[in-house]
């Protein structure tokens, strides 16, 4: 039999010009009477949108590994969670209810770990019926068993049909869309589409909100209340010929953009600027595993994508007595010591990179020079930069920044919340009227060692002080604006253009009281700092410094699991590449290296 597709002579056919990859989309499969099931209407849609799918078989649960799941989130791009049976109300705490339909657990499980998982990496997400009940289920939501049960008490023949009998090809109702929705930007206000469904979401949970109801009040669209690519619908847009495409459009574009992200973060050297998590190492948290304790852990900086950060041996402030100090001094050393202890636990087999040949290799090292940050990067390994935060614990010999350049610090931050023996704080009571005699000798003393002067919680008194004296340009490792949010904490326009002509750098921040006086803050505060001083002073003097572990983090951006999630929102923002890597560490490593370099005489 001839048949008219010639596929040897296509294998011989020349390749297209270079295009930019597709994105890659998974797809949760249905499980049936023959095993792993996935309807052409799902694959259909991606692969017209310009996507290439992937299956996604639901394994049985003694093979979920979370590490297989996290493998196959680091290769794909976006994450489509498709239709199908009930969820087991077991998984979410409720018994089940008598009009409860088929289960479909061999699903569950993994599917609210992916959905989770996804979530946390700002991975762009689209769920469709049960995979939008699945998306609430797995950020902190809940979902009726079934709508006429729970809701036709409340809203008697309110409640319509949303079990239609109708072709699934056929709409049976209309949605109206929030005005503010980010679907409204897609589709019409109000719109008629198809129902295949008896249960539907009851409560989107925190990290989700409405954004589409049926007429008698039934949720039939969520989306992500920061504005992450996140949306969940309950109809089956797949099956409908109008307008679907602009879902499936949204999908791909956003994993194109995510795709790109990730692949920018391969190749450029990201950097945070400022992490608290050596508070956390009397509190028996592993760092080389994901746990709830931390934001910051090997694990949530490899699915960021972050290379390096730094890592702040915290003392708050306390007496100014030799005790005092003493005690500081001893605090701060614990933590470092905590650092490098971290480095010599991955060389451990079981955590650490095992070569072809000689000693395992941890996959964390120290970096003391900008140098050994890209060096580490090339390695495949993570840097950990020491920093000092509160120069209470230098004590009074300015010759106690010796005591810390041989730890590696990069940087020392003046103070903290109170003024200290070198300067006033922020957080103070003008003790000094800005650095103290000693505080100008400790200024001058980081200069010749090559340590970066830290004005993050310095008082403006401090900081322009700070200025004056300083031979190297300083930093503030973790601030934010305060013409967006009066707080003292945060640097004025006038600080921040004076910061810029002496060609130092602000590393805006995720600490929410630092984004906003009012209401919870969001990504969407972060990015409005972000551009602020962007706008103010140039992409040259702005970077990024989270405090995470310290109260930093914020939805949309509440760990290190999320940098390539933020670095996606920046390309919709129409950043360059070269402009992101600024921000994300090349800046600070300028700096940095300025700094080193003027210790070197090379001024």
């Amino acid at each position: 039999m001839h048949y008219a597709f010639d596929w040897k002579r296509r294998l011989k056919a020349p390749t297209a010009a270079y295009v930019r990859p597709a994105p890659v989309i998974g797809i949760t499969a249905n499980f049936g009477a023959r095993g792993c099931e996935l309807a052409d209407d799902y694959y259909v849609q991606i692969v017209n949108e310009g996507g290439i799918p992937l299956a996604i078989p639901p394994l049985p649960d003694d093979a979920v590994e979370r590490e297989q799941l996290v493998q196959t989130l680091d290769r794909i791009d976006g994450l489509l969670l498709s239709g199908g049976g009930d969820p087991n109300p077991l998984f979410f705490g409720q018994e089940p209810s008598p009009r409860l339909g088929e289960v479909n657990a061999r699903r569950d499980r993994q599917e609210l770990l992916l959905a989770r998982m996804a979530a946390e990496r700002g991975m762009p997400v689209l769920g469709i019926c049960r995979g939008m009940q699945m998306l609430a289920l797995a950020l902190d939501g809940s979902i009726h068993q079934d709508i006429d049960e729970s809701l036709g008490a409340a809203v008697g023949a309110r409640v319509i049909g949303h079990s239609q009998k109708l072709d699934r090809h056929c709409p049976s109702h209309t949605v109206t869309l929030a005005d503010d929705s980010h679907l409204y930007g897609l589709f019409p206000k109000t719109f008629a589409v198809n129902s295949l469904h008896h249960q539907a979401v009851a409560d989107p949970g925190p990290w989700l909100r409405v954004s589409g109801t049926a007429p008698d009040g039934v949720i039939e669209a969520i989306e992500s209340r920061t504005g992450a690519p996140m949306i969940g619908v309950q109809w089956h847009p797949e099956c409908l010929g109008y307008d679907s495409h602009d879902l499936f459009g949204w999908l791909v574009c956003n994993a194109r953009t995510y795709g790109e992200a990730r692949n920018l973060h391969r190749r450029m050297v990201t950097l945070d600027s400022h992490v608290d998590t050596p508070m956390h190492f009397d509190k028996d948290v592993d760092f080389f595993e994901r746990n709830q304790q931390c934001l910051v852990s090997l694990p949530r900086m490899i699915e960021g994508g972050l290379d390096a950060a730094v890592l702040a041996a915290y003392v708050p402030q306390g007496p100014l007595t030799p005790d005092g100090y003493a005690e500081a001094r001893r605090k701060a050393v614990e933590m470092m010591e905590g650092v490098k202890q971290l480095v010599k636990k991955g060389e451990h087999p079981n955590i650490g990179i095992l070569p072809l040949r000689g000693p395992v290799v941890s996959p964390v090292g120290i970096a003391r020079t900008p140098h050994d940050v890209r060096r580490l990067k090339a390695e495949g390994r993570r840097a950990l930069i020491l920093a000092l935060e509160n120069g209470y614990a230098l004590g009074t010999d300015p010759y106690n920044v010796g005591y810390f350049v041989d730890r590696g610090v990069a940087y020392i931050t003046l103070c903290h919340n109170g003024d200290n023996q070198l300067c006033d704080s922020a957080r103070g009571t003008q003790t000094h009227g800005g650095l103290s005699p000693l505080g100008r000798e400790v200024v001058e003393i980081m200069n010749r060692y090559g340590v970066m002067v830290d004005l993050s919680h310095a008082a403006e008194t401090t900081f322009y002080d700070v200025l004056a004296a300083s031979a190297v340009p300083p930093i503030c490792s973790h601030s934010s604006c305060r013409a967006l949010c009066d707080h003292p904490r945060n640097l004025t326009d006038e600080q921040m253009l004076a910061l810029a002509q002496r060609g130092g750098l602000v590393q805006i921040t995720l600490y929410g009281g630092f984004l906003r006086t009012d209401g919870e803050a969001t990504v969407r505060d972060f990015l409005a700092h972000l551009k602020h001083a962007i706008k103010l002073v140039g992409i040259e003097h702005v970077g990024i410094g989270t405090d995470m572990d310290g109260d930093g983090g914020v939805p949309g951006f509440a760990t290190t699991s999320e940098c390539v999630g933020l670095t996606n929102r920046l390309l919709h923002e129409y950043y360059r590449e070269s402009y992101i890597e600024a921000l994300w560490g090349g800046n600070f490593l300028r700096l940095w290296d300025k700094a080193q370099r003027y210790a070197r005489g090379e001024r």
